[in-house]
């Protein structure tokens, strides 16, 4: 009900929904856990479309070029650091094109537009005297770019030495001493925590509370540090008038969020329909501190309000370690021998959010089989296929056929597939989209159950029964209709490849379209018509085994 006023609010206003992902660090090429934040809000804002075909999305994602270890990875590939960087930025767009990630903005934190906004947010925070210079120490995370409080370090012995380590990410830490330009972090804590005071403000509920803990926490909340000596890392954006200091990399790539909506130019943001601040926030764990106590703080400094929402999901492990080029553990999304559509599959399929989920390639082929290839796409082929549908149509729901239809399965399957759309609403409208998925796949299990246990290929000889046959085939073919539509947001690829092949207009795929009345009552939505010729083969199985193929071909 919330999301439904919410939108119904930005209608009103023309107000546009305003999504983003981070932006991605280029010190190495994308890999998995990447992707999973790319489609998670690409299936938020695919849902939005769905539900309101007018509405218009603005959704930004990027890379982020600056910083110590992006010095440190040009210099290892042997190359300056903006050819290192326009590379890896790059490959995260052909990625995003190849899995349906349909951005609306693209932002580079070494474009000039992002430069400009960087420097007027900072001058807007020395105005308000939310920025000062001080000599600063402590302890400093290369891999993370961020210092760690002196109560989040541990010692370990690591290679037969003993180092300091920040408890949060693992990452060794070493003591630094500078004159930096700090921010007032601590000016902001009451704000920070009457702004989670909001249910659902940060989603799951279990990062919330998390981020509450952390805002309670004095040790969260001394000033920081928001600049570095040029001398240490000059691949960065200079802090105006002060050529010796260049910018956080975090603050600076906070900022991109504004950058995208024309800040700190008025006009161009009131062009944009003035989409400030985000609906929605797709981040990892590993990062909320910086999107829940940071960027909110330094929002809220400048006047302006936090993102309405940040939606915060666990990682991608392998064999429950986390991915790390250390670890020689890390999952490049080009995976063959399977396609884009079947991970990007499994990454909304499997993942909870809550929980860290665990990658094989094993299960990802098992997933992509039984559930894409089998259960959904040949469950497609049969009841479009030449033999049981020799007519090539949607067939008509005959009334009496219908009534006289064995009660059990028949009954089963009609129940489900009239509850599904408000079912997948309130998974959606929650950000999970395993159980949408779930709820999408134990109907097509039913389907197929009704569809074996009515036998349309005994009925296919016997002319007499071709109207039961038809109502077999239009309540198969509805199953499929709906679940596609519902699919959209999933696997769009596949999704436009089954309702193309049922012939159901562009215009007719939007969530109304899916909200079926009783067949019972009212009878059949879509009447007689053609479907799309030809041989029909949604998803092909995946073999790893090219003998396993060619005895399977024979």
């Amino acid at each position: 009900m919330r999301l439904t006023l919410r939108l119904l609010s930005s209608v009103v206003q023309r107000r546009p929904f305003y999504v983003t992902t981070p932006i991605f660090y280029v010190n190495a090429a994308p890999h998995i856990g990447h992707l999973y934040t790319a489609v998670v809000a690409d299936a938020i804002q695919r849902f939005e479309k769905l539900i309101d075909p007018d509405c218009n999305v603005i959704f930004s994602t990027g890379t982020d070029e600056h910083g110590t270890k992006i010095q440190q990875a040009a210099a290892k590939a042997n190359l300056a650091p903006q050819e290192y960087c326009n590379k890896i930025s790059e490959e995260y767009r052909t990625l995003f094109k190849d899995f349906d990630v349909e951005y609306t903005d693209f932002i580079r934190t070494t474009e000039e537009r992002h430069k400009k906004a960087v420097h007027h947010f900072w001058k807007k925070l020395v105005k308000k005297d939310y920025i000062y210079k001080a000599k600063y120490s402590g302890w400093y995370s290369v891999n993370d770019e961020s210092f760690v409080p002196e109560t989040h370090v541990r010692d370990e012995l690591r290679n037969g030495e003993q180092v300091k380590v920040s408890l949060e990410s693992g990452h060794v830490v070493e003591w630094t001493e500078e004159t930096n330009y700090m921010f007032r972090l601590s000016a902001f804590k009451t704000h920070l925590q009457e702004w989670l005071k909001n249910d659902g403000v940060i989603t799951p509920s279990k990062f919330q509370k998390h981020l509450v803990d952390m805002v309670q926490n004095e040790a969260y909340f001394p000033d920081i540090s928001v600049s570095r000596p040029s001398s240490r890392v000059h691949w960065a954006i200079r802090v105006p008038d002060d050529e010796e200091q260049s910018i956080y990399v975090w603050l600076d790539a906070l900022v991109n969020y504004l950058t995208v909506l024309g800040y700190p130019d008025e006009d161009a943001m009131i062009k944009r329909g003035r989409p400030w601040p985000a609906d929605v926030q797709v981040i990892g764990k590993d990062i909320l501190k910086f999107h829940g106590i940071y960027w909110p703080a330094f929002l809220m400094a400048l006047n302006w309000p936090p993102p309405r929402r940040l939606v915060c999901h666990s990682h991608w492990t392998v064999c429950g370690a986390k991915m790390s080029k250390s670890c020689h553990n890390v999952v490049s999304p080009r995976l063959e021998p399977a396609p884009a559509p079947a991970l990007r599959y499994m990454l909304l399929r499997e993942a909870t959010m809550h929980d860290d989920a665990n990658y094989s390639q094993t299960k990802l082929i098992n997933i992509a089989n039984s559930e894409l290839a089998d259960t959904l796409g040949n469950l497609g082929s049969r009841c479009c296929g030449a033999a049981l549908n020799p007519r090539g149509e949607f067939p008509p729901l005959h009334a009496t056929e219908l009534g006289e239809l064995r009660p059990g399965v028949a009954s089963e399957l009609m129940d489900c597939v009239e509850a599904l759309h408000e079912i997948c609403y309130n998974h959606y409208t929650n950000y999970q989209f395993y159980k949408a998925v779930d709820a999408v796949i134990h109907t097509l299990h039913v389907a197929n159950l009704f569809f074996e246990s009515h036998k349309p290929w005994e009925l296919r000889k016997k002319p007499e029964c071709q109207k039961e046959l038809d109502v077999i085939l239009h309540i198969t073919m509805e199953t499929l209709r709906i679940s596609a539509i519902i699919l959209q947001p999933i696997i769009p690829q596949l999704s436009e490849k089954l309702l193309d092949k049922l012939q159901i207009p562009k215009d007719s795929r939007s969530w109304q379209h899916c909200v079926t009345p009783s067949w019972r009552v009212q009878g059949a939505i879509y009447e007689t018509k053609n479907i799309q010729g030809g041989k029909f083969v949604l998803f092909p199985r995946i073999y790893t085994d090219k003998k396993q193929k060619k005895s399977v071909s024979a």
